[in-house]
């Protein structure tokens, strides 16, 4: 049952991944198109870029005051927010499952 839950989270980190290559890449053409400062500080190729992922976590993208931007990096940050759970609870239960073997 343990290995079920765990199979359960990936499932939502999936869930997660989707709705985070489609939030996230229309978030950074908005920034290409109207924020190049905050362009110049995520760098190119931001799209798996560790600074740029850590500052979508962050919250960074609230201090361009921009309700559309914040309305695609919102979106993005959550699903970010629910690969990581996800992942996380389903090691975690793999760990158990494997504690509870031996």
């Amino acid at each position: 049952m343990i290995l079920f839950f765990a199979l359960l989270f990936v499932a939502i980190a999936i869930a997660g991944a989707c709705a985070f290559v489609i939030f996230w890449p229309l978030a950074l053409v908005h920034v290409r198109d109207r924020h190049p400062a905050i362009r110049a500080k995520l760098g190119h190729g931001a799209f798996l870029n560790p600074n740029a992922l850590w500052w979508l976590l962050a919250g960074g993208y609230r201090e361009a005051r921009d309700p559309q931007f914040s309305g695609l990096a919102t979106p993005a940050r959550l699903s970010l927010m629910t690969i990581l759970f996800g992942l996380v609870c389903a090691g975690l239960l793999w760990l158990w499952s494997l504690a509870g073997a031996a």
